[in-house]
C-alpha cells in the first residue's frame, strides 16, 4: 500500500479536571496510489485529526503512519510530501493568483523559468488561465477555490490533503467543483484524502469512503458498498436515509433468505449466513418502496405525501411502523392523499440484512 496508517491512536491532554480526549482510537486504513479516500462523518467523528495526523500538523500517541514504504511519523509537515487545500482557501490576500500560486515554489528557490511553466501548466488544469494578474477580491468563490487547489497542485505532492474545501461555496458551485476535483484528482492520478461531513460530496467523489464515528471506523468501501450493503446501523443510517424494519429468520428457501417481518414471510437475495430465529434488521431504503393503489406485499396508510418533481416521498405506516418511501417511476403520476389506504412492496432483491444487537 501506498499510504498506511497501523493502529494510529491520539489522545488529547484533560482539560479542567476533564479526563483526556480520545480523538482516534487505534485505527487502521491502507490507500493505494492514485485512489481519492474520503473520510466521512460527523463532527467530532475524528476525520479531520487524522487528516492532520496525515499531514504533521498532529503526531500520534500510538501507531504508525507509512507513505511510500517510509515512516513518516515523526516528519514536519514540510519534509512529507504532501500538500493542503484548506476549508478557507488561505489565500494571500497582497499578492495575485500568480503569486499565490508560484508562492511554495519561490520559497524552495526555483527557477523563475521553471516557476513559470509549472504555474502556467497547473493554472489551464484548473482552468484559470488568463487571470494570473487578478486580486483574490476579484474572483468568486469558486475562482479562489481553484487558486487554492492550483497552489497544492504546484508543488507536485505525492499526497494530496482536502479539508472540506467546498464547504464555503453554494449548492450548485459546490456540485461544479465536485466534478472539477474529480477531473483534476483521475488526470493527474494523484493520491488524495479529502475529508467531509456531506454524504453527496463522499458518495461522487471517492474511489473509497471511510465512514468514521466516535474516533473509529466503522466502515471502508466503495460507495456503492457503503449504501447498498452497510455493516453496522450507523452507517446505513448515516448515509442517506434508511428504514430499519425488525424480522426474524425462518430459514431458506430455494437460496433465498425468508425473513419474517411485520407478521409476514419475505424472500431476500442474499447469501448472508443467518441462522433460522436470529433477530435481524432490514434495511429498506426509500427508494426501494413501492406504493401501490392495489394490493401490496403489506398493507399501508399515507401519512404523508409530496411531490418533489423528480419524485414522491411518502410516509407510510405499515403494523403500527412508518416508513419513508421515494417513488422515482416517473410513468407513476398519482399521488395518494394522507389517510389512503396502499399496498406497499420491498424490492427485495435491494433490501440488505443486518443481524440486531
Amino acid at each position: 500500500m501506498y499510504l498506511t496508517l497501523n493502529a494510529i491512536t491520539k489522545t488529547f491532554p484533560p482539560r479542567g479536571g476533564n479526563t483526556e480526549v480520545t480523538a482516534v482510537n487505534a485505527i487502521d486504513l491502507d490507500i493505494q496510489q492514485g485512489e481519492l479516500v474520503t473520510l466521512l462523518g460527523p463532527s467530532g467523528c475524528g476525520k479531520t485529526t487524522t487528516l492532520r495526523l496525515i499531514a504533521g500538523f498532529e503526531f500520534p500517541t500510538a501507531g504508525r503512519i507509512m507513505l511510500d514504504g517510509e515512516e513518516i511519523n515523526t516528519r514536519p509537515p514540510h519534509k512529507r510530501d504532501m500538500a493542503m487545500v484548506f476549508q478557507s482557501y488561505a489565500i494571500f490576500p497582497h499578492l495575485n493568483v500568480f503569486e499565490n500560486i508560484a508562492y511554495g515554489l519561490n520559497v524552495q528557490r526555483l527557477p523563475k523559468a521553471q516557476i513559470a511553466e509549472r504555474v502556467a501548466r497547473v493554472m489551464g488544469l484548473v482552468q484559470l488561465s488568463g487571470y494570473e494578474k487578478r486580486a483574490p477580491n476579484q474572483l468568486s468563490g469558486g475562482q479562489q477555490q481553484r487558486v487554492a487547489l492550483a497552489r497544492a497542485l504546484v508543488m507536485e505532492p505525492k499526497v494530496l490533503l482536502m479539508d472540506e474545501p467546498l464547504s464555503n461555496l453554494d449548492a450548485k458551485l459546490r456540485e461544479q467543483m465536485r466534478t472539477e476535483i474529480r477531473r483534476i484528482q483521475r488526470s493527474l492520478g494523484i493520491t488524495s484524502v479529502y475529508v467531509t461531513h456531506d454524504q453527496i460530496e463522499a458518495m461522487t467523489l471517492s474511489d473509497k469512503v471511510v465512514v468514521m464515528n466516535g474516533g473509529r471506523i466503522e466502515q471502508v468501501g466503495s460507495p456503492v458498498e457503503v449504501y447498498r450493503r452497510p455493516q453496522t446501523r450507523f452507517v446505513a443510517d448515516f448515509i442517506g436515509r434508511a428504514n430499519f424494519v425488525a424480522g426474524t429468520v425462518r430459514g431458506r428457501e430455494n437460496g433465498a433468505l425468508v425473513v419474517e417481518a411485520f407478521g409476514q414471510p419475505i424472500k431476500l437475495a442474499t447469501q448472508e449466513a443467518h441462522p433460522a430465529g436470529a433477530a435481524v434488521t432490514l434495511i429498506v431504503r426509500p427508494e426501494m418502496i413501492q406504493v401501490r393503489k392495489e394490493a401490496g406485499t403489506y398493507q399501508g396508510i399515507v401519512r404523508r405525501a409530496a411531490y418533489l418533481g423528480d419524485a414522491i416521498d411518502y410516509d407510510v405506516v405499515v403494523a403500527g411502523q412508518l416508513l419513508t418511501a421515494s417513488e422515482t417511476n416517473p410513468l407513476q403520476m398519482e399521488v395518494y392523499p394522507e389517510g389512503a389506504q396502499v399496498g406497499v412492496s420491498f424490492y427485495e432483491a435491494c433490501v440488505h440484512v443486518l443481524r440486531s444487537a
